[in-house]
């Protein structure tokens, strides 16, 4: 099992370009499946999750091939609409597969994420949907049958809740459905503004994307194209997390500052120097850092819940208390163990966590719990005094591409063994 082992106490400073976003990666790999044609997604980063999602592209009949950060799909052979559980277990966006799946064949059998039988209600607003759109579904064995004996046809959905999976399988769904189908709702993030787009070069008919209403009319075919991925703004959050935390100094490059509009006010309120300028973001954090109001997660364009650890992290070395109220997810708050571990002074109740600004945090073995809590001991661990040892380190890198490598350009002591 590999580890990371970090050196605390080194200033990052530096300029950095962001790597592409792993939540818009895999939505548009699934769209790939109802092209005709090629599609080139550029900017794709080489991540075990965007890995897992051309496995499933393979099983289906796809062509993958990678070459760097670009990746090359054909689906002109597509011929099956059953995704094994073995695959189905390996990320849990992999539900993302279904409205794409029944689009182009017209059926499709997979197992809910994880293999779980369906009981807690994760999917129902997708399943849902999708039944509003003419799909019948079967539940056996942990497997879900899902056929559209009249075809897809357009319908008018109102989600109870701005769910982004649901969005875009919904959208995913509705490309070559009969008619015109409306998501009320809608998921605002910026990941479905790129779905959209990509979906639109594709020949898709989608507008109203990046609002609360979004309209997909359906068509007879899509083709092949050639897209960019956007950068990923969580990774973004998390590279000025380490800026902040260690009093250096970052520039991001490529990093569409408008995206973490509601992060970016954070840092200022801690006392980081912010300005952001064309498509860059710097900060500098060489006043000590101070406590926040309350932050609140929210669906977008609030402030994002897996921004919630990595700001965490940092304000465990801020002065004063702060709050943070966990809105989205239920046991989002999985890293606080370890980073009590390793010093700091947290207190969570229910969806309140309470932050109490340390003056020296300590290396410790740690594990990752959970992707974002994982980078998060990262952040922790550069300013920590002493050596930090991170296992179970499979879970960061289904985000992050090579965050060894990424921090060590910047200035951290890390290393992966």
């Amino acid at each position: 099992m590999q580890r990371l082992k970090i050196y605390g106490k080194t200033r990052i400073s530096g300029e950095i370009s962001v790597q592409g976003a792993k939540n818009s990666a895999l939505p548009l790999l699934s769209a790939c499946v109802l092209s005709k044609g090629k599609v080139t997604l550029h900017n794709c980063p080489r991540l075990s999750d965007v890995f897992a999602a051309c496995r499933i592209l393979s099983c289906l009949g796809c062509s993958c091939s990678f070459d760097g950060n670009t990746v090359t799909i054909d689906s002109g052979s597509i011929s099956k609409s059953y995704v094994p559980d073995s695959l189905m277990r390996e990320m849990r966006s992999s539900i993302v597969f279904l409205g794409a799946i029944l689009g182009k064949m017209g059926e499709c059998s997979l197992s809910f994420p994880g293999g779980c039988e369906l009981g807690p209600r994760p999917i129902d607003m997708h399943l849902s949907a999708l039944r509003q759109m003419g799909v019948l579904i079967r539940e056996e064995y942990g497997l879900l049958h899902c056929t559209c004996p009249k075809g897809l046809k357009g319908a008018k959905i109102s989600l109870s809740f701005p769910s982004v999976g649901a969005t875009e399988n919904i959208m995913l769904a509705a490309c070559l459905a009969k008619g015109d189908t409306f998501i009320y709702n809608a998921a605002r993030e910026p990941e479905i503004i790129d779905l959209a787009s990509f979906l639109n070069l594709c020949g898709a008919r989608i507008s109203g994307h990046g609002g609360s209403v979004i309209r997909i009319t359906g068509v007879k075919e899509l083709h092949g194209c050639e897209y960019s991925v956007m950068p990923d703004r969580i990774v973004a959050c998390t590279l000025l997390g380490a800026a902040a935390i260690t009093e250096g100094e970052i520039t991001l490059k490529h990093s569409r500052p408008h995206d973490i509009d509601a992060v970016l006010p954070v840092f200022e309120q801690m006392g980081c120097n912010v300005y952001v300028y064309d498509d860059n973001i710097y900060l500098n954090a060489r006043q000590k850092l101070q406590a926040v109001r309350t932050i609140r997660t929210m669906p977008y364009p609030g402030f994002p819940t897996d921004a919630q650890a990595i700001i965490m992290a940092v304000l465990t070395k801020a002065h004063g208390t702060s709050v943070i109220v966990e809105n989205i997810f239920e046991n989002r708050y999985r890293q606080v163990d370890e980073l009590v571990r390793m010093g700091a002074n947290i207190k969570v109740e229910g969806k309140v966590a309470v932050i109490e600004g340390v003056k020296n945090l300590y290396g410790a073995n740690v594990v990752a719990t959970d992707l974002r809590g994982g980078a998060a001991l990262v952040i922790a661990a550069l300013a920590a005094d002493g050596e930090t040892v991170i296992s179970n380190i499979k879970l960061i890198d289904r985000g992050y591409e090579d965050i060894e490598k990424q921090l060590d350009s910047v200035g951290a002591k890390i290393y992966r063994y």
